[in-house]
């Protein structure tokens, strides 16, 4: 398995009033999380990734709304959302079994969670361009928190522990597959995201939409009706 190359130079200049909203909100949350976990990049990414998780979720539900409201079609948004949110939740699953989460940590996520499915929710409905801008720049500083975790671990400072199971499952990984090749393909999967979300809010503010990066396929999560059909 070789993950694709990711550019890590991409990042959208702020244009306007919304997009340094957007971009000064997560510069917020960036030093909230370092000040927080600081080099405990395996804890980080469960805290993290319970909040990555939402915006796929938000945006699904009020497009299809929308969708249903105003009959007619999404144009591939919905889908394309709500995979974004089972992707996210797979990279939590994973962190999870990697960092075993202390129960704090635990209650941190529920409260975290709480807030920002009510924030994000009620930033969509008044600005979905913004929302989806504020997406892309919180997928920019993943593809970076994830290129430091795996510098943490080229250099030794955290163990290159075997991959769990979900990850060898999901990603179609090796059996020898470790915790590196799991970061790996997670960062690319964060890459693919805020390429995406940039395009949406791109599409919205009627400006050119730009490539979007590759990422490792991953194995369609089937419910148990479905498997026995």
């Amino acid at each position: 398995m070789t993950a694709p190359f990711i550019d890590l130079s991409v990042h959208h200049q702020p244009k306007g009033v919304s997009d340094r909203i957007a971009y000064g909100f997560t510069k917020v949350l960036r030093w909230t999380a370092d000040t927080f976990f600081a080099e405990r990049y395996g804890h980080r990414a469960v805290v993290l990734e319970t909040v990555a998780a939402v915006p796929g979720m938000v945006g699904a539900t009020i497009n299809h709304l929308s969708a249903l409201r105003r009959m007619c079609d999404d144009k591939g948004w919905i889908k394309t959302l709500m995979d974004e949110a089972e992707n996210e939740r797979m990279h939590l699953m994973t962190f999870v079994e990697i960092s075993k989460p202390t129960l704090f940590e635990r209650a941190v996520i529920i409260g975290v969670q709480w807030v920002f499915y009510l924030f994000f929710f009620a930033l969509y409905l008044i600005s979905s361009k913004t929302a989806h801008r504020v997406v892309g720049y919180f997928e920019e500083e993943a593809v970076i928190s994830y290129t430091h975790y795996l510098a943490e671990i080229d250099e030794g400072r955290s163990e290159n522990v075997p991959a769990p199971a979900i990850a060898k499952r999901y990603w179609g990984l090796p059996d020898d597959a470790t915790l590196r090749d799991v970061v790996l393909v997670v960062r690319a999967d964060e890459a693919h995201h805020r390429d995406v979300n940039h395009g949406f809010a791109n599409e919205l503010a009627g400006l050119p939409v730009g490539p979007v990066a590759d990422c490792v396929p991953h194995v369609e999560l089937a419910p148990n009706w479905k498997k026995a059909a």
